[in-house]
C-alpha cells in the first residue's frame, strides 16, 4: 500500500460516515470509546510511536492471523490514511 503522505480530506458527508464506521464497527473490538477491548486502544497516546503507513495498511488490508479484518471493501486507501491521521490527533465524536 502506497499511503499518501498527507491524507486526502474526504468531504463532510463521507467524514461523517467514516467517523460512524470507526465508532461503531472498529469500536466493537477496540472499545466504543476506542480505549481498547479485543483489539488495542486507538487513542493518540497509544498510536504515537506507530508508523502511519503501517496503521493505514492494517485498516485497509487487515492483519492476517489476527481478528483484524480488511476494510478495503468499505473505504479507500486515502480514507484509511485519513482515519489514522484523525486517530493520531483527536478522533471526532
Amino acid at each position: 500500500m502506497a499511503a499518501p503522505a498527507i491524507a486526502a480530506e474526504p468531504d463532510q458527508a463521507r467524514q461523517k460516515e467514516l467517523v460512524h464506521l470507526v465508532r461503531q464497527d472498529c469500536g466493537s473490538c477496540h472499545g466504543m470509546t476506542l480505549k481498547g477491548g479485543l483489539g488495542p486502544a486507538l487513542l493518540p497516546e497509544n498510536l504515537r510511536d506507530k508508523p502511519v503507513e503501517g496503521l493505514a495498511a492494517a485498516i485497509y488490508y487487515g492483519r492476517p492471523g489476527t481478528p483484524m479484518p480488511p476494510w478495503q471493501q468499505f473505504l479507500s486507501e486515502a480514507e484509511a490514511a485519513w482515519i489514522v491521521e484523525k486517530l493520531m490527533t483527536e478522533f471526532p465524536q
